[in-house]
């Protein structure tokens, strides 16, 4: 059941991403998708893999390590895309390829200290707090550019762009207005930072405004694994 409904969800969703690139004049293959796995088996990244999918994002340091270290035996890009505690940077650096949410000056430096020497630089982007909520972790917009100019000067990492997480939303409009200000920024970043190639923004009941305005990751977890057991 959980291979069959994987299927079809992950059949749909990729069917959608090209419509989208398609619809707002987006190179094909231009948007990566991110599966969300937080909370989800190895049973089911098992599944995704098989089917084709690479990227896996996680949220929880220590669950995520746990399923790292179970699926070795396939080549797959994990993303950190969750809020990061000092005390767990040590096990991102060691066990990710990407990170998504760096905030402070604090984190990026640790990151790059405990980046192993065998492994290649750590990917990263800024995660900015385009609509200033409390609730929600990242730099303010006009500090982005500051974070941006230090972690260019750490050895371990690589620059890689800009993450957000909108107010949750059915409003396509202001969907619309986030992400045009997130694109925005980008470019700004592009304008002092060479490596700049990635726009991480973009959910399941969000992706399509998100692609229509620049994203060139998107992070879906519900359209693919279905409602999360909260239980």
């Amino acid at each position: 059941m959980i291979t069959s409904t994987l299927a079809s969800n992950f059949k749909a969703t990729k069917e959608k991403i090209s419509l989208f690139e398609r619809r707002y004049h987006r190179p094909a293959d231009d948007v990566c998708l991110i599966a969300v796995s937080k909370t989800r088996s190895v049973e089911e990244i098992r599944t995704l893999a098989d089917l084709g999918q690479i990227h896996f994002g996680e949220n929880y340091v220590q669950e995520a390590v746990d399923k790292i270290t179970k699926i070795t035996d396939v080549p797959l890009i994990w993303h950190f895309i969750g809020p990061i505690q000092k005390n767990k940077t040590k096990l991102i650096a060691q066990y990710f390829n990407w990170v998504h949410s760096i905030d402070r000056e604090v984190i990026a430096t640790r990151l790059s200290d405990q980046r192993p020497d065998t492994l290649p630089n750590l990917s990263v982007c800024i995660q900015v707090n385009i609509d200033n909520e409390d609730s929600k972790s990242g730099v303010p917009p006009d500090e982005a550019l500051a974070l941006a100019s230090v972690i260019e000067q750490l050895p371990k990492l690589t620059l890689r762009g800009l993450m957000a997480i909108p107010s949750a939303t059915n409003d396509v409009d202001q969907q619309t207005s986030t992400f045009k200000k997130m694109s925005l920024l980008l470019e700004k970043l592009k304008q002092n930072h060479s490596n700049i190639d990635t726009l991480s923004m973009g959910m399941s009941n969000d992706f399509e405004a998100a692609i229509a305005n620049g994203a060139t990751m998107v992070r879906i977890g519900t359209a693919l694994f279905g409602p999360r057991d909260n239980s």
